[in-house]
């Protein structure tokens, strides 16, 4: 198992094994090294607990927990690693319309995964999403979405599955309808009741109820036992039945009004919950909508309108103010500033130049722009976003595991003693008895425990990625949730990662005089230090002089000749090079405490000035590290190559508590391996690719800059899509509130369960009670945890 995860998702395990054919390239054959690097990659990958390559066969064989890791996934990181995988495996998506409740997805995902040839599904009841992988020489994806209709659900095609359907008026869906006319007749029986109008017809009035509000879940009930399931519409048509039969024994028409009442109050149970859970469905659904389907491109001299599935890499499309950017591409002319906060989650518009990349669905804002289509519309960066979202929501979080599993074990043994405490009363003739049976029945299902962790991840995840937090799964927003110690990577992440001038300081001339000569030597130069000189003096607006010779010297800096002067610039060993002194060695020592590098400009033998750069803080990083320690991050810490006075100056100043320096890759990795068994939970963050070994050693990998990077979407567990520190803590704060709330929905779950079978044995609570409480109580943390819907 993949370090990141630690020692608490052990338990969680359902491994599978597998063998993925695939071409390796020659040099595996005989690199012992090539091999063990690609294992170890391979074993990176959460979920993976074992892998073997075989070079003669041409296989991979794979252990895999299918809850945490995606076959699709494991394929994608093998093709990063240059390791061709053969088609052998299918990946379907399709949305689930007609889901009641958990216990109906739980029902799909058995008898999909009962087929031959399918290897993993999954159907997320937050979403309505099954996805589904299987071998396509076993099994075609007709026979899947049969399955699923001899269910009795309806299907939406793969291409239609992430956008949903739209959702029809109240007076077209015939389930609410029926549950409209069931609620009508169940009142007008008990006023009749009330008034003495009669048993007959209180009776017909009841039965009107019974047969309206009873249809869907009865046609539910006999698909699934057909299907060799049984699902809480079959115990609740059960328990109708059987209250039915009561009433007749007893020879009272009141009995038919507990009959009539639990498939009304069933059927409005069902609704309310499909009604609230589509919102926290929509979480998601809101990003489909906003790329165009149509764009405006230049073709043979003239702009047509075009789908933008009609249009390929490196034609040229043209998007006017205030219209949305179709597809990813470069600017290829025009300016304009872009609000990329549904990509990117940041609200300040970025301004485009001529070469700067865009996403779809971002909104152009003043400026029209023509841009040079880069990625097809299934494979931009918002598709691409759509499709890890989804695959996060498939993947099952730990706290998830552990209630449905208690539902495969609860609902048996309830039903069971429902069936046990039936025949005994049948056989007593004790109609109490018989009574309790029903009512657990109706209780036998724990929805509100299935549904507690589900609708929280999903909630959560779709929150996040709406404002640019990309999170991989529910086990990583948990295990984000649970971080005590942060590290961070220096270059690149709290810093710009790139060099500018931060002092210029002169001796005896002027310092504008200071920064021509450098600039002058500089313009010939190629090197780091030399693009940040130019950048500063043309910025100050200073016009370099013109240079009659230059001459790099390797090591120590540049030489070159100006109006006949002999002019050099260079660092500390060039001055000894040169046998010159500093004219003011406290100000150099304080630069260099400072942890910036310096660069002399000496002219004639004479240091006229010094110029100091550094790599500048990145803005927010101190907001970020002061808010982590406000969220209650317990310790954060700084793993550099970089020297170590840089790095502490750095530190120093964002308030970081703990310096590693100028560590190698390796060390890093070691590092954070330290910290894991130290503190238990460590997340790591950088720039999703020259750290990817320290990635993912930590508990939980965050990388910065997801939008503009394939390779950080792919190696992070968690990707911010901008390179926006602060949206760390916004996670941080997010799973941590998540972590409260599932824990909450769990504990009141698990009471409500005690509750109602304790009750029912005790003899205290109806048919009508019943159901309430078990509608109630699934309602009731559904709408617990889209509450994370709104944290922002």
């Amino acid at each position: 198992m993949s370090a990141r995860m630690g020692g608490a998702l052990t338990d969680q395990l359902e491994t599978k094994t597998l063998d993925i054919p695939v071409i390796l390239p020659d040099y595996y054959g005989d690199c012992e090294r090539c091999l063990d690097r690609l294992q170890s990659a391979m074993l990176e990958i959460d979920g993976v607990t074992d892998v073997k390559v075989d070079t003669k066969r041409l296989k991979i064989m794979l252990a895999y927990d299918a809850n945490l890791v995606s076959i699709e996934r494991i394929e994608d990181r093998a093709r990063l690693l240059g390791v061709e995988v053969a088609e052998r495996f299918a990946h379907d998506t399709v949305r689930i319309g007609g889901l009641d409740c958990p216990d109906c997805a739980l029902k799909i995902e058995k008898a999909v995964g009962r087929m031959q040839g399918v290897l993993w599904a999954n159907l997320n009841y937050a979403t309505s999403i099954l996805s589904v992988e299987y071998e396509p020489e076993r099994l075609d994806h007709s026979a899947i979405i049969e399955r699923v209709q001899n269910l009795g659900y309806e299907v939406t095609e793969p291409s239609e599955a992430l956008g949903g359907a739209a959702a029809k008026p109240l007076w077209m869906n015939r389930k609410a309808v029926l549950t409209a006319v069931s609620g009508m007749f169940l009142a007008a029986g008990l006023i009749a009741l009330w008034a003495g109008a009669g048993g007959l017809t209180a009776k017909v009035l009841f039965c009107v109820a019974i047969l309206s509000g009873g249809f869907y879940p009865a046609r539910a009930g006999f698909l699934s036992l057909r299907a060799r399931t049984m699902d809480t519409n079959f115990l609740m048509t059960l328990a109708a039945i059987g209250a039915i039969a009561l009433a007749e024994w007893q020879g009272q028409a009141a009995e038919w009004a507990d009959a009539a009442a639990v498939l009304f109050l069933f059927s409005l149970g069902s609704a309310l919950e499909s009604y609230t859970v589509e919102r926290t469905r929509n979480s998601i659904r809101s990003l489909i909508d906003i790329a165009p389907r149509e764009a405006h491109v230049l073709r043979d001299g003239k702009e047509v309108h075009a789908p933008v599935e009609g249009i390929v890499v490196g034609e040229t499309i043209v998007v006017r103010p205030g219209e949305k950017i179709p597809m990813d591409g470069v600017v290829a002319s025009g300016l304009s500033s872009v609000d990329e906060s549904a990509i990117t989650g940041e609200s300040v518009p970025r301004e485009k130049t001529v070469g700067a990349s865009v996403y779809a669905g971002t909104i152009n804002q003043r400026g029209s722009m023509e841009i040079r289509v880069t990625r097809l519309v299934g494979d931009d960066t918002l598709s691409r976003i759509i499709h890890m979202v989804e695959d996060a929501q498939a993947q099952k979080a730990p706290s998830q595991q552990f209630s449905e599993r208690f539902g495969r074990l609860y609902t048996p043994v309830v039903v069971g003693l429902a069936f046990t405490l039936g025949l005994a009363a049948l056989v007593t003739g004790n109609s109490a008895l018989f009574r309790n049976a029903l009512v657990l029945l109706v209780v036998s299902c724990p929805c509100a425990l299935v549904i507690s962790t589900p609708v929280a991840i999903v909630a959560a995840i779709g929150n996040a990625a709406r404002n640019g937090v990309l999170l991989k799964g529910g086990a990583y927003l948990e295990e984000l949730g649970r971080v005590r110690v942060v590290a961070f990577d220096k270059t690149g992440t709290l810093t710009n990662g790139l060099l500018d001038v931060t002092d210029v300081i002169a001796f005896d001339t002027e310092r504008e005089e200071v920064l021509r000569v450098a600039a002058t030597i500089e313009s010939r130069s190629e090197h780091p230090l030399a693009e940040a000189i130019l950048r500063r003096a043309e910025s100050d607006g200073i016009e370099p002089y013109s240079l009659t010779y230059f001459e790099a010297i390797p090591g120590l800096g540049a030489r070159g000749i100006i109006d006949n002067r002999v002019c050099h610039i260079g660092n500390p060993r060039m001055l000894e090079r040169l046998g010159v002194s500093v004219p003011d060695g406290d100000t150099v020592s304080g630069l260099r405490s400072a942890g910036k590098t310096l660069m002399f400009v000496i002219c004639e033998g004479r240091v006229i000035g010094i110029i100091a750069a550094s790599d500048t803080v990145r803005e927010g990083s101190a907001e970020a590290v002061a808010m982590l320690k406000r969220s209650g991050i317990e310790r954060t810490v700084m793993l550099t190559g970089d020297n170590s006075v840089t790095a502490h100056a750095v530190a120093s100043h964002l308030g970081i508590d703990v310096v590693e320096a100028e560590l190698l890759p390796e060390e890093k990795v070691e590092r954070i391996r330290e910290l894991v068994a130290r503190h238990g939970s460590v997340a790591m963050i950088g720039d999703g690719i020259n750290d990817a070994p320290a990635l993912a050693a930590a508990t939980v990998g965050v990388a910065m800059g997801g939008a503009g990077s394939p390779a950080a979407l792919e190696t992070a567990d968690v990707a911010l899509m901008a390179d926006d520190l602060t949206m760390l803590p916004y996670g941080v704060a997010l799973s941590r509130r998540a972590l409260r709330i599932i824990k909450q929905n769990v504990g009141f779950a698990v009471f409500a369960v005690i509750a109602l079978v304790s009750l029912t044995l005790a003899g205290k609570l109806s048919l009508t009670l019943g159901i309430i409480g078990h509608e109630g109580s699934a309602l009731l943390v559904i709408l617990n945890g889209m509450r994370l819907l709104r944290v922002r």
